[in-house]
């Protein structure tokens, strides 16, 4: 009964971000300084936003209930954690800086962070030996937080971004934020092929001979365009694999991402035959009335004050709880080293922004990549690089 009341509640909290974006969007539209009308569209899209993420955190809270711990133990719980915890981080900034061109960057990922949530198992499972600690809600709660304060230091940036690029000339600025734009369709384009093979039931059984030459099953949601090495059908009537991957690739992975690459460019190809315009120049116009100063300013506190708590919770509270569950503070696991990663990147981030004077434009990239290399931590290691942390796929 609870679990029902809490994916409500979520959906609920998904349907009002959307909404939210509509109304940022009627804050920042038209070419005229902001007007009584942009006021009330702000107004009204803090407010529903604010609704949305109370029913998010009633979500949290029905789960936590529900499953006897922290709802951070798997994709699914991490995912939606990390949504909610965006917009989180999003309301306090804004009641700091009042940016509504924020508004329409932070709750679209934040929707769309979500969505990728629902492509993960959402049954409540018990909890392996490891993760039977209170360092589970210390730790990865305080990551979360961290990671989505960074995260709004990454969106400050591209509205940054957004406003200071020439999108009608042909220069590699403009490149690179159509290339970052055009991977962000790609992963709504994974999101859609996950959940429409997800919708028809796929499932196609193979076995294939691995690394060591012993035979192993696997199972396709997503029909075989890749093979596994040496593979047999178990499965009749199913899409046969059009190449065989090599025992030291993973074919389904690999289908995997030629699928949503494949559902992306058709949804990007759909975008830009309907505006008839790149996806730079089609969203510039929302971010004209963005203030670069308080973008920048925005862009360095966020990781002024998400940086020590990704610090205290991805490094500290994560060395403290490896001791007490493996008997070691570090063993270099891919999740391990990607922390470190993301943390001398941040470091280094300050330290460009101190001493080298590293402002503005320079600063908004920073942030921007600093996002790329959070997500993905999220995706890529988490689903693909195997490790003691390979129990939250």
């Amino acid at each position: 009964m609870i679990l029902t009341i809490s994916s409500s509640l979520l959906f609920a909290a998904f349907i009002s971000y959307l909404l939210a974006t509509l109304l940022f969007g009627g804050a920042v539209h038209g070419k005229k300084d902001e007007t009584e009308s942009h006021k009330r569209f702000a107004k009204y899209a803090v407010w529903v936003t604010l609704a949305g993420f109370t029913l998010n955190v009633g979500y949290f809270v029905c789960r936590w209930i529900a499953v006897g711990h922290a709802p951070v133990s798997n994709m699914f719980e991490f995912t939606t954690a990390f949504g909610m915890f965006i917009v989180g981080a999003f309301l306090i900034l804004y009641k700091a800086y009042r940016m509504p061109a924020l508004g329409l960057v932070a709750l679209p990922i934040a929707v769309i962070v979500i969505a990728y949530a629902s492509v993960f198992p959402k049954d409540v499972a018990p909890l392996i030996p490891a993760l039977k600690s209170n360092w589970l809600t210390i730790h990865v709660i305080t990551t979360v937080i961290g990671e989505a304060i960074l995260a709004i230091s990454a969106f400050s940036g591209l509205v940054y971004l957004l406003k200071r690029t020439n999108v009608f000339q042909r220069t590699r600025e403009r490149f690179a934020l159509e290339t970052i734009l055009f991977t962000l369709v790609v992963f709504i384009g994974f999101i859609l092929a996950t959940l429409t093979f997800q919708a028809t039931n796929y499932q196609a059984d193979f076995q294939y001979v691995d690394q060591k030459g012993e035979r192993m099953p696997i199972t396709y949601t997503m029909p075989a365009l890749v093979g596994m090495n040496d593979s047999t059908a178990l499965t009749e009537n199913h899409l046969a694999p059009f190449v065989e991957a090599p025992a030291w690739v993973n074919g389904k992975k690999v289908t995997s991402v030629i699928w949503s690459l494949l559902y992306g460019i058709v949804l990007y190809g759909i975008l830009r035959i309907l505006f008839r315009k790149r996806l730079v120049a089609l969203l510039q116009p929302l971010v004209r009335k963005a203030d670069l100063s308080m973008l920048d300013e925005m862009n360095y506190r966020a990781v002024l004050i998400g940086f020590p708590v990704f610090t205290l919770g991805a490094l500290i509270f994560a060395m403290i709880w490896a001791q007490e569950a493996w008997s070691r503070m570090w063993g270099w696991d891919p999740k391990e080293v990607w922390a470190l990663i993301t943390w001398l990147y941040y470091a280094a981030f300050l330290h460009l922004r101190l001493s080298k004077g590293w402002e503005g434009k320079k600063s908004a990239w920073l942030a921007v990549i600093g996002f790329a290399i959070i997500m993905f931590n999220l995706i890529a290691v988490n689903l693909i690089l195997a490790g003691l942390h390979s129990y939250a796929g």
